[in-house]
């Protein structure tokens, strides 16, 4: 039940950012970059980019309050165009290499085309999505941008709270709390912007934004619980010495912390390994703790979703908000 409801949610956010993508793709590809390695580097992200999250729920968002995502198909471009610039800067931070089973930029070209490639993605978000501010009405316009700038700063102070967090080790469960909190400002973002530039009223526009950042807590709740679960990524995170935060903590609680180490220590971690990992996660009063505020959080979502006179969006995202704990 979950791997179909979760393949219908998917479809939906793809075929929803469908149009967005598309005209970030050719914003970039107009742009005359002269050095052939950044321009490999382009195309090689281009060529993989399937980030549907944030431009589907700017879609969604904005159809919630009645308004036509083509219609805003640029600042829906924008919104992608500005998350993609985090996307391969975030790679650098955590060394990822390989993401969904394909070779990252940073893995292929090196942190300087990364982070020069980041720059290029800022840069043309930003452009983009100031032109297309211009259609609103101008009290909305300087929202936009102030609330913007304010939720991506938000979003940039959690990557360097959660850097600082890592070599730290009296951090606690609180502190991954707050973390997590700043980091979903990056999905309030995408549903406060679709609704904004969908004509949404005040009350509309605020339910959106306060349901995006509950979805935005939610996904990284789930993704870094995930994490514990994809072989290949704990592999990978076990490499670079960055475990996820909960199977840190669940290791706070355990008495025999040795055994969990030789686990985690192998050259070769086998699906028995990941097992008990997994078992041993969520079994964690810590992990159970999140769990528990993630079903409030569902809680209040659907609570706050009642107000929307658009049923079947309501329901859509209803989908996504039960499904960050299927198979949790």
């Amino acid at each position: 039940m979950a791997p179909k409801k979760g393949k219908m949610i998917v479809a939906d956010l793809k075929r929803r950012s469908e149009k967005g993508l598309s005209v970030a793709k050719q914003t970039l590809q107009a742009e005359k970059i002269q050095y052939p390695k950044l321009r490999k580097a382009l195309e090689h992200y281009i060529t993989h980019w399937d980030e549907f999250t944030h431009p589907g729920l700017f879609s969604i968002a904005c159809e919630a309050v009645g308004g036509d995502p083509d219609v805003v198909a640029p600042a829906q471009a924008a919104i992608a165009l500005i998350t993609a610039a985090f996307d391969v800067q975030d790679d650098i931070i955590d060394k990822t290499e390989v993401k969904h089973e394909k070779t990252t930029v940073y893995g292929k070209f090196g942190p300087e085309m990364t982070l020069l490639l980041g720059n290029a993605f800022l840069i043309e978000g930003f452009k983009l999505f100031v032109d297309s501010s211009v259609t609103l009405p101008k009290e909305k316009e300087k929202s936009a941008l102030e609330t913007l700038k304010k939720l991506l700063f938000e979003v940039g102070n959690a990557h360097a709270l959660e850097v600082g967090l890592k070599k730290r080790e009296d951090f606690t469960l609180n502190d991954y709390i707050r973390i997590t909190d700043m980091k979903a400002a990056s999905i309030e973002a995408d549903m406060y912007l679709g609704a904004l530039f969908g004509g949404g009223v005040d009350a509309e526009v605020e339910v959106l934004a306060r349901v995006g950042r509950i979805l935005g807590i939610l996904a990284t709740l789930r993704d870094d619980l995930i994490d514990v679960f994809d072989i290949e990524e704990l592999r990978q995170r076990i490499l670079v010495q960055d475990l996820p935060l909960p199977l840190l903590f669940a290791m706070r609680e355990q008495e025999d912390k040795g055994k969990i180490m030789n686990m985690i220590s192998k050259s070769h971690l086998t699906n028995s390994d990941v097992a008990t990992l997994v078992d041993f996660t969520l079994e964690a009063k810590s992990v159970v703790q999140l769990k528990g505020r993630m079903r409030l959080l569902i809680d209040e979502g659907t609570h706050l979703l009642n107000s929307l006179s658009h049923h079947e969006l309501q329901d859509s995202i209803q989908s996504l908000l039960s499904f960050m704990l299927e198979d949790l």
